[in-house]
């Protein structure tokens, strides 16, 4: 299948979204799946410029917005080679330190997180909070001198052994009395006090997940993003972007899944005919196509809305975006199993390990049910 657009694509964004499939494609089939491939890949694509193409072009990114970068993730899945941190590096904190950060937190950060040389990890998930960003009790209290004292957990947090730092959600004390006060902070690799221990994940990913430890983490006063009194928004405007990015990985691995069940359809001959002439093979697969594009339309409005400046619209839009892809990615990845049978489930035609991949697009970073 040639590669979609959408009534938002511009002249520039065309040409951006058939310059990635070109580069994605040389690193297919089956995608990197070793730590080491993905090192090189996220290199590479930094160093052509679009890890960053959603940052601003005085520090080195290319000026777009969440459109841009959604069209270079779906790409990279599309060809089967997503790379996970594009949701959290550049899309999250990235977008977080461009829109609130001080001059100096721009100048240390965006180059390296646009041109890939440096990643940032985001942890706002707690043990007894999951996607509730509103039970979080990582706290951040501060000391005479203007720093911060950090204490709390949290779990699923991808790719912390990987990255130079981490954009921790934590709240002010006084937010127990009853008003919330969510706060990030941006916590580098070797503070002291701050660990990492692998999760073990039945998950086939070159990104591993990791539970945080903050024990007494102690950060100066420029490790705080943004106004202590305006968290929550500064929180949403990287969160509304995650959910779009979720998005735009959970569709590329939905057209890389229903593009190898389509060619073997087409190929695969029992009887006369190649299977894909019987309506009981082609017809699932035209409807999971059709869902994979209605998801996209909604992606597109969701991705608008946020680099139009709608954090309002933008949210509700991200969530449905967000459910939208992961229902229709689920539903394509299996019928792509389906259409191949057995050789759904080899190695060789490398289906199998997306049936659980598939499951983070619904799952995470915000369940379908907390979304509803």
């Amino acid at each position: 299948m040639t590669s979609p657009h959408t009534p938002v694509d511009t002249p520039e964004r065309v040409a951006l979204r058939a310059a990635v499939s070109s580069f994605a494609k040389g690193h297919a089939p089956g995608g990197p799946q070793e730590s080491d491939s993905v090192r090189q890949l996220w290199a590479e694509a930094g160093k052509l410029g679009y890890l960053g193409v959603n940052l601003p072009e005085e520090y080195g990114g290319g000026g777009g917005g969440i459109t841009e970068l959604s069209i270079v993730l779906e790409e990279l899945g599309a060809a089967g080679c997503p790379l996970l941190m594009l949701v959290v590096s550049p899309a999250i904190c990235g977008t977080v330190i461009a829109r609130f950060g001080t001059a100096e937190q721009k100048e240390r950060w965006l180059p390296g997180l646009a041109d890939g040389s440096l990643t940032m990890a985001f942890g706002i998930t707690e043990p007894d909070a999951g996607s509730n960003s509103h039970r979080i009790t990582t706290t951040a209290r501060r000391e005479e001198d203007g720093g911060w004292i950090l204490n709390g957990r949290k779990v699923f947090i991808s790719g912390v052994d990987m990255a130079d730092a981490t954009l921790i959600v934590g709240r002010t004390e006084d937010a127990r009395t009853g008003k919330l006060k969510p706060c990030l902070f941006i916590v580098p690799r070797g503070a002291h006090g701050f660990s990492h221990h692998h999760i073990p994940m039945e998950l086939t990913a070159a990104e591993k997940q990791f539970e945080v430890v903050l024990d007494d983490v102690r950060l100066p006063a420029d490790a705080l993003v943004g106004d202590e009194d305006a968290g929550l928004l500064q929180l949403f405007a990287g969160l509304n972007p995650e959910r779009i990015m979720t998005a735009a990985f959970g569709l590329g691995m939905g057209r890389y899944a229903l593009d190898r069940a389509v060619d073997y359809a087409r190929t695969r001959q029992v009887w006369k005919e190649p299977i894909g002439a019987h309506q009981a093979i082609a017809h699932p697969l035209a409807q999971a196509h059709i869902e994979l594009e209605l998801a996209r339309l909604m992606m597109a409005k969701a991705a608008y809305l946020y680099d139009a400046g709608d954090d309002a619209g933008a949210g509700e839009a991200a969530n449905m975006a967000k459910y939208a892809a992961g229902e229709a990615t689920v539903k394509a990845v299996d019928q792509a199993v389906h259409t191949l049978g057995g050789n759904g489930l080899t190695v060789e035609y490398g289906l199998a390990r997306l049936i659980t991949a598939a499951r983070v697009a619904r799952i995470a970073p915000v369940s379908r049910e907390m979304i509803l």
